[in-house]
């Protein structure tokens, strides 16, 4: 009976789905119906299971019948770990019953995780081209989702970008739909000289400034001369994914403010020295006054001590005079 009932689950064809595609998802379901007590419940959890498939693949169907890889990663991740909580809980109802919800849980997980995808991660360019690799829900096969531009050409536009001479600016070309591309493209950066914005340029005016797997480009010390547009494109063997252009303007430092000169008034004519000579003569006469004054205050300052010295004297003799008298009168 045994040799019977792994005959069947070779030889019952399984359905091709999302899930599906993931063989630990596949193994899983097989262990499910090799639990079941008997082998009349083994046969009818396999039929679930085999159905389950089915049911997984219009799902997918509904929902452009593609999938991503991290998309497909998650989307099992966490069925696998419902699947082995569901494995280890102790089974009240019948395996059959429990079968048919962990099996729809899965579906539930499945839908949940296809429909974020379309909304986010099916062709997230919104400007430029990108051929996204994804998994097709039918064949289980990996292939390549063209995404056009939305916008139909590959430019994303003009950003202005401003900094000040002798200072730095940076050059994003970044965006995160670019880690889907295949291959190995490179970003090209190349650049015009001039005020930007003011004539119509081709792509045959842009000289290259560098070729990097960098998604930036970093200028320092600017110069005012460093000004004009630059060109950042995503490109592989000529092919160009994306592009955007910056719009460089560099401000001029201030010029600092100079002290305004002072200009000598002009000496008469045929009179070189007149300057020099007037100002000898004020000289002159200030260093006469300065002496006249410093004399006149040594005499008035010599008057003035010899007056108070004859009048100290003056009042010292009579007090003199008027104590010889009483001695006098005392000795007699």
């Amino acid at each position: 009976m045994l040799l019977m009932l792994l005959s069947l689950l070779c030889c019952v064809p399984a359905g091709k789905a999302c899930l599906q595609c993931d063989s630990t998802i596949r193994f899983l379901h097989e262990e499910l119906a090799l639990s079941a007590p008997t082998v009349a419940e083994q046969i009818e959890v396999k039929n679930i299971v085999d159905h389950a498939f089915v049911t997984y693949k219009e799902t997918s169907l509904k929902r452009k019948g593609i999938i991503d890889p991290t998309t497909l990663y998650r989307a099992s991740t966490e069925y696998q770990n419902e699947f082995d909580r569901f494995m280890k809980m102790d089974h009240v109802e019948s395996l059959t019953f429990e079968a048919i919800q962990i099996v729809e849980k899965g579906r539930n997980i499945l839908e949940k995780h296809l429909d974020i995808f379309i909304r986010e991660g099916l062709c997230p360019n919104k400007c430029g081209d990108l051929n996204q690799r994804v998994m097709d829900c039918i064949s289980c096969r990996y292939k390549i989702n063209n995404c056009p531009s939305p916008t139909g050409q590959q430019d994303c536009g003009e950003y202005p970008v401003e900094a000040e001479e002798e200072g730095q600016v940076v050059l994003m070309c970044f965006l995160p739909w670019h880690s889907l591309l295949l291959g190995h493209p490179a970003y090209h950066y190349s650049w015009v000289q001039g005020v930007p914005g003011t004539k119509k340029l081709n792509k045959s005016d842009f000289n290259t400034l560098v070729v990097t797997d960098d998604s930036y480009v970093i200028l320092n010390q600017l110069h005012v001369d460093e000004q004009g547009t630059y060109l950042c494109s995503l490109e592989e063997n000529g092919t160009v994914f994306y592009q955007v252009t910056f719009l460089l303007t560099v401000k001029p430092l201030p010029v600092e403010t100079q002290r305004p000169h002072v200009t000598l008034p002009t000496p008469p004519h045929g009179d070189k020295d007149s300057a020099f000579q007037t100002t000898e003569g004020l000289l002159v006469l200030a260093i006469a006054v300065i002496t006249a004054l410093s004399l006149a205050a040594s005499v008035g300052l010599t008057v003035v001590l010899g007056i108070m010295m004859n009048q100290w004297r003056a009042a010292k003799e009579p007090r003199k005079s008027g104590k010889w008298e009483q001695t006098t009168q005392n000795m007699l």
